[in-house]
């Protein structure tokens, strides 16, 4: 069955073109004119992945971006024609996947609709599917995430970030090397962004998020899974 995505944009010509690009891609498509009516769209629809223009009228992506977190981890991605940092910290900060600034070319949206739809639903292609450091565990067949045997819910970007670490544990990455990762094409220019979703990530799975138990941070180079003894 072909993956559902739901895009919210008040400008007509824009929701038609990318709509018609998903559509011709093999994804089945709903749309809205507002964050309001988005919000409305997700809760009835159950998409898959969820787009949201961040300025729109009655209810801007922002508000409609943080009610669907509240309910869902579903990929998020966000089209603005603002390229402030201070969108971007906001963006990551609600949990989005994923950050296009407008002008952008619809082949562009539907390759990163894709890799997001892979990264939430697909294999992660490592070669063992389960790691454990202390009490905190990834699957990487289920996509699911579990501490003390609680589950934990994490975004896709989220959890592509947790598996990337507890999968070598000891072992230092650089921001950019989790960037490429992720496939964060549309952050790559952005140097807070893995430092954002870091800091939510740990929010999720340590116990006090101040004094991190397994994500650490390496000074001027980093992050790293803490090893165990």
């Amino acid at each position: 069955m072909a993956h559902k995505i739901l895009i919210a944009d008040d400008e007509g010509a824009i929701l038609e073109t990318v709509r018609a690009y998903l559509v011709e891609a093999g994804l089945q498509v709903v749309t809205a004119r507002n964050g309001r009516e988005a919000v409305h769209a997700f809760r009835r629809e159950n998409p898959a992945l969820v787009i949201l223009d961040v300025m729109m009228p009655e209810m801007d992506g922002w508000e409609a971006a943080r009610l669907i977190r509240r309910e869902s981890q579903a990929p998020l991605l966000f089209l603005t024609a603002r390229v402030d940092d201070i969108d971007h910290v906001t963006g990551l900060e609600i949990g989005a996947d994923e950050y296009i600034t407008k002008p952008f070319s619809p082949r562009v949206l539907v390759a990163h609709v894709r890799a997001l739809l892979r990264r939430a639903y697909g294999d992660l292609g490592a070669a063992a599917p389960v790691w454990r450091v202390g009490d905190l565990e990834v699957n990487s067949e289920t996509h699911t995430v579990t501490r003390a045997g609680t589950r934990i819910d994490l975004t896709p970007t989220e959890f592509e970030l947790l598996a990337t670490l507890i999968a070598r544990p000891g072992r230092v990455f650089t921001r950019t090397e989790l960037l490429d990762r992720l496939q964060g094409q549309s952050f790559a220019a952005f140097e807070r962004a893995i430092d954002v979703h870091v800091k939510n990530l740990r929010a999720k799975v340590e116990e006090d998020p101040r004094a991190p138990e397994y994500i650490e941070t390496v000074f001027g180079v980093g992050y790293r899974m803490r090893e165990e003894g």
